[in-house]
C-alpha cells in the first residue's frame, strides 16, 4: 500500500506482463499501458487531481510526464525510480524483477 495520505493518482504505465512481476495494491492506482497511452484519454480523467506517473525503474514515466505536461496538465510529476525504487524503499513486499 503507498503511504503518503496525500490526495493523487497513481498512474501505473507499465505493460500487462509487467504487472504478474510486480504490483501495488491501493485504490489510487491506474493502469494505462505506455503502449496504448494515446489512446486512454489520460488528461480528461485525471485533470482535477495530481498525477504520479510510475514505470518499472521511471525512465518511461519521465517521458510519459513530459508528455502529459506538454498536453497542458499542470500537476504532473514521475515516481523516481519506478515501482523498483518503490519495492527496496517503501514495500519490501512488492515484487522485483
Amino acid at each position: 500500500m503507498l503511504k503518503s495520505e496525500e490526495a493523487f493518482v497513481l498512474l501505473d504505465i507499465r505493460e500487462p506482463w509487467e504487472l504478474s512481476r510486480a504490483s501495488w495494491d491501493d485504490a489510487r492506482i491506474k493502469l494505462a499501458p505506455l503502449s496504448q497511452i494515446a489512446q486512454h484519454g489520460i488528461e480528461a480523467l485525471f485533470e482535477d487531481s495530481q498525477i504520479v506517473v510510475a514505470c518499472h525503474h521511471g525512465i518511461r514515466s519521465a517521458q510519459v510526464t513530459r508528455w502529459l505536461l506538454s498536453q497542458g496538465l499542470a500537476d504532473v510529476v514521475s515516481l523516481r525510480g519506478g515501482i523498483e525504487a518503490y519495492a527496496l524503499d517503501v514495500d519490501l513486499s512488492v515484487g522485483r524483477y
